[in-house]
């Protein structure tokens, strides 16, 4: 990926993990060449700023991580009112009512996987599979910040307003981006979080 990047490609969203944790345990111990950035994405890791591409990618050659490389992030409450547009379309989908629709979803402990499509915006892992639901047909213009949402395996929570064409099952006021703010983003990689369901008055 240039003269000083190099990208891994992995078989899924589990082998992403994985491979980041490896990676960071071994730059944190010095045991790995020189590398500004670890970037995972859906099943590639991105390492940009590396100033010995041959060692690097000798090194990678031995890895062999595990899901035990993949260690647990802090975890983040995202306190959250269910009452969004698409709750009871998804509900349905699912074969239950509205309210198992949110037991189900605050259920897990969820993992951000990776970040992109907006700053803070973090691509969350951990619902079950059969739960998984399709984006929608015609995406919204605009979909308000907050808006906590589900597209295939992934839950999402948009940090501003934007378009989007995920199920929205409700929102939260819990500021995920901050420019002014160490860190930016309450979302990133590695981080685990749990959403609790909330009584809203008007949005």
């Amino acid at each position: 990926m240039g003269d000083r990047a190099l990208l891994v490609e992995v078989a899924g969203t589990a082998e992403v993990g994985a491979l980041y944790g490896w990676l960071r345990e071994r730059r944190a111990a010095g045991g790995l060449p020189p590398v500004e950035e670890i970037v995972p994405a859906a099943r590639t890791v991105l390492l940009d700023g590396v100033t010995d591409i041959p060692a690097l990618a000798a090194l990678l050659r031995t890895a062999r991580p595990s899901a035990a490389d993949a260690a647990p992030g802090p975890l983040l409450d995202v306190p959250t009112v269910y009452d969004g547009a698409d709750l009871d379309e998804v509900a349905a989908l699912w074969g239950v009512s509205p309210e198992a629709a949110v037991r189900i979803h605050t259920a897990p402990e969820y993992v951000v996987a990776f970040c992109g499509f907006a700053p803070g915006f973090g691509y969350l892992t951990g619902l079950p599979q059969r739960y998984e639901a399709p984006r929608r047909a015609t995406p919204r213009s605009s979909v308000p910040a907050g808006s906590v949402a589900l597209a295939g395996p992934y839950t999402g929570v948009y940090p501003h307003s934007s378009p989007g064409g995920w199920q929205l099952l409700g929102r939260t006021g819990l500021p995920l981006w901050d420019a002014s703010r160490e860190p930016a983003a309450l979302l990133a990689p590695g981080v685990r979080v749990r959403f609790t369901a909330v009584r809203g008055g008007a949005r």
